[in-house]
Order: C-alpha cells, then structure tokens, then sequence
C-alpha cells in the first residue's frame, strides 16, 4: 500500500492543510500506517501534480497563507480501484522480535529494556486510541455508532489498532514475566 492511498483515505473526513494532515495523521490512520510530515507532504505535492488531489489557497493574516487539499474525482477514483482489490497480506518485520530471539546469546537486560519499553508505548498508544474511541461514539453505545455513523472505515481500522496494541502489552508483560522467572527475579 501507498502512503498516497492512506491521504486518499484520510481526505475522506474533508478539506484539511498539510498541517492538519500531518497532526491528524497520528490520531487517524497512524494505528495501521505512519509516515513523517515531510514524507506526507512531498506525496501531497505529487498527489496534486496527479490530479487526484486539490489545493486552494487560504490568505491568512500574521501567518504563512496556507493551503487546503480535497479529493477530486480522479483521486476518489483510485480510491475506489484501491479498495476494489484484494491486498496483500502484511508481513511483520520487527527488530525487537530479532532482538528476543538472540537473548540467549546476547544481552539479556538490554533486551529486557526493549521489551519494557515497547510495553510503555503500546499502554501510551492504547489510551491514546482510547481516547479517539470515545470522542468518536461521543456518549453512544458502540453498535449504535456502527449503525447510524455516516463513515464506519475510521473506526474498524481504530478497532484493529486498539487490538494490535492490547496484544503488544499481553505479550511484553508475558515476555517479562518469564525473562524475569529465568534471571531469578
């Protein structure tokens, strides 16, 4: 998948400036996708020069005039072709699990440390997400949001970060546990 696709996605909710993009980025789709503002706005730039985004420009007072993207037909076109086809299956490519393979034979405290602070993370990230989750049904119940809401997409994907996130902290308190049980903690 392309980063394009993600800003396709994320243009969905509307009209938004580069800076919007890039700080909403975080909250809505960096659950399953992240990229740094450069990279966002370099694809924003091609996006345009594509066609499949629009810019006008927004005359501002004490700031930078600044610019807002909206899809255009050509990029909810791609959009459409994009979710018309099946993807294909993610592969996971974690360091940290490389590291915890070899702690036998390296450092067995340093690997620790990773695996804690991956645990930090992963509570600061599910919090965040809980946090998303509740602005977003906004005092309804959950099926009552999945029923009624005009964009259902943002919240499936929120589901399935929120369940990446409760495995990653399932499985680094497991791992300390047990490196902890073998050290003789």
């Amino acid at each position: 998948m392309a980063l394009r696709n993600a800003l396709l996605a994320t243009l969905l909710e509307g009209e938004a400036s580069g800076y919007d993009l890039a700080k909403g980025f975080d909250a809505s789709v960096a659950n399953f996708w992240t990229a740094t503002p450069q990279q966002l706005y370099r694809e924003l730039d091609r996006m345009e020069a594509d066609g499949l985004i629009e810019a006008r420009v927004v005359q501002q007072e004490r700031r930078p005039n600044k610019r807002l993207f909206s899809l255009t037909e050509a990029g909810r076109r791609v959009l459409r072709d994009f979710t018309a086809r099946s993807p294909k299956p993610g592969a996971m490519r974690e360091e940290l699990l490389v590291q915890v393979q070899a702690v036998d034979a390296g450092d067995g405290a340093a690997v620790r440390e990773s695996i804690a602070a991956r645990l930090e993370r992963s509570r600061a990230k599910l919090a965040r997400y809980e946090r998303l989750r509740a602005r977003l049904l906004d005092g309804r119940e959950e099926d009552d949001y999945l029923a009624s809401a005009e964009r259902i997409g943002p919240y499936l994907t929120l589901m399935r970060g929120r369940a990446f996130e409760e495995e990653n902290i399932r499985w680094a308190e497991r791992a300390l546990a047990i490196l902890d049980r073998r050290a003789g903690a």
